[in-house]
């Protein structure tokens, strides 16, 4: 799948986020401390989940995976940024720049089915209560997330399997710190008009239909609640503002990388950070700190750990 026989080109430059060195400098700080702060925040939501038996419900079981993909979307092209940063050393192989691409797209497509997935289980709980339990059962949930990774991966195997081929004769820089479709397309030495459509066929419409979906489906829930109790409203709002929040962070980027009908306009690439920086970070922040149980079993975690520590 990755042969490059055909090719010129056997790696390709990342430009990155800017080439002003005092930038440069800021970016190497902020990136370093965003990841730290992204692995201890995410595998912290992770371990919490997996280890209180308070947590082990459909809505923390779908956490903790988001958690999971989160960790390994940054984890896919924030050290290789930082790494550039640091030794100046900015190229990335033909065969790691496809693995990449292929990897982004698999759990970028599994966390839009995943999100889908923690959709439907506040559609469920706020709706019908009653019937939680039967309908989210573990088997429902490991039912979804095996669905969500098989749709990531048809929709990766997909993308790569029309542009691995492509010929590449010598253009070989990427503006931008990690290898994605639209980039990698537009180097290709021959006219790419139907690549460039597919690529938003594929990934473009499929953001925007998610992302009004699950926006569709929030508004449902608000409506029948409002419709059920008019006090119930706010409660209800306050659940979903941070899946709302959520889902406005990933879509955003995506559906402007892939849809815009200027992809010359470097702010795509600064929009980029938002999912490879931002959102991991805030999903943990969101999902515990506005979490009553998930501030308890933080509690429940750190009081086990200090009397661990004190007996040994």
């Amino acid at each position: 799948m990755f042969e490059t026989n055909y090719s010129e080109v056997s790696q390709f430059v990342l430009l990155g986020l800017s080439t002003y060195r005092p930038v440069q400098h800021f970016l190497l700080a902020f990136s370093t401390v965003f990841y730290v702060t992204i692995v201890l925040g995410n595998l912290f939501v992770v371990f919490t989940v997996t280890f209180d038996p308070y947590l082990h419900s459909s809505m923390y079981f779908l956490l903790a995976n988001l958690s999971f993909i989160d960790l390994c979307l940054s984890t896919l092209t924030v050290p290789k940024m930082i790494h550039n940063l640091c030794s100046g050393h900015k190229t990335i192989s033909f065969q790691g720049c496809v693995i990449q691409i292929f990897a982004l797209h698999v759990l970028g497509g599994s966390e839009m089915v995943l999100l889908i997935a923690m959709a439907l289980d506040r559609y469920v709980a706020i709706c019908k209560p009653l019937h939680y339990l039967t309908i989210m059962s573990p088997q429902m949930c490991i039912l979804l997330l095996s669905g969500a990774w098989v749709i990531g991966l048809i929709h990766a195997v997909v993308q790569v399997a029309f542009v691995v081929h492509l010929p590449f004769c010598g253009p070989n820089e990427i503006d931008s710190f990690y290898c994605d479709l639209p980039w990698f397309i537009k180097l290709a030495c021959t006219d790419t008009y139907r690549m460039e459509f597919m690529v938003t066929a594929n990934s473009g419409f499929i953001s925007m239909g998610t992302f009004f979906l699950l926006l569709m489906s929030y508004i449902f829930i608000l409506v029948t609640v409002w419709k059920r109790s008019s006090g119930g409203l706010s409660k209800a709002f306050s659940t979903l503002s941070a899946h709302i929040t959520v889902v406005v962070l990933f879509f955003g980027p995506c559906i402007f990388v892939y849809v815009w009908p200027f992809p010359t306009v470097p702010v795509d690439k600064f929009l980029a950070i938002l999912d490879f920086m931002i959102t991991p970070i805030l999903n943990p922040i969101i999902y515990t700190l506005r979490n009553k149980d998930m501030k308890m079993a933080m509690k429940r975690l750190s009081s086990q750990f200090l009397s661990l520590r004190m007996i040994s």
